[in-house]
């Protein structure tokens, strides 16, 4: 499975492929940042950062996307950029009938280390390690990129990519094999849907 992830910015846009095996293992395919200078009008912004996913997605042809949702900043300029970059995304990926999934960091976090408040130096260790590679990939965007990625195929495994899943991303089947982070994540769900089953039927 194949899985191209964002981690949405106006001034930066990371961008990561991976392709996921059936028994979990990742491999890097490409990574990069789409930059845009702040000086420029935010329509041509919009339209550099989604003509360059666009031709990651028609050069790549991956299954699924995966975006980061960030649903809390402070500085207001900077998360509508993150909304604005969000669309354009979910455009491009929406045209070429691709099921897209978004997932917060505490998510990519949890799916990654096995542990929802990693700091971002551990959530990049990680990404190399796990996509075998020499040296952290850089900038942070760029990790994070490839860390949603890796987050989406490991919580959906193939069903990610057929219509039935999109953008719910599935928790991985207690059945198939599982890396220590997988399986941390999952033993975390099952405990938040057993503290939520009371509250459910006290309605």
């Amino acid at each position: 499975m194949r899985v191209l992830g964002i981690d949405p910015g106006l001034t930066r846009c990371g961008v990561g492929i991976v392709d996921v095996r059936s028994d979990r293992r990742a491999a890097l395919v490409e990574v990069t940042v789409i930059r845009t200078p702040p000086g420029m009008p935010i329509e041509e912004r919009l339209l550099a950062v989604g003509d360059g996913i666009e031709r990651l997605l028609d050069e790549h042809r991956p299954a699924a996307v995966a975006i980061e949702r960030v649903f809390a900043q402070h500085n207001l300029s900077t998360v509508m950029g993150v909304a604005q970059v969000s669309g354009v995304a979910l455009h491009a990926a929406a045209k070429r009938g691709l099921p897209v999934a978004l997932h917060t960091p505490s998510e990519v976090k949890a799916a990654v280390t096995g542990y929802g408040s990693a700091d971002k130096k551990q959530v990049q260790a990680m990404v190399a390690r796990i996509l075998g590679l020499a040296e952290v990939p850089k900038p942070a965007d760029a990790a994070d990129a490839l860390a949603i990625a890796i987050c989406h195929a490991w919580r959906g495994g193939p069903a990610a990519a057929r219509p039935a899943a999109r953008g719910t991303g599935d928790a991985p089947s207690a059945d198939a094999p599982q890396t220590p982070a997988q399986a941390a994540w999952l033993a975390a769900e099952r405990s938040a849907r057993a503290s939520a089953a009371p509250r459910r039927l006290a309605r």
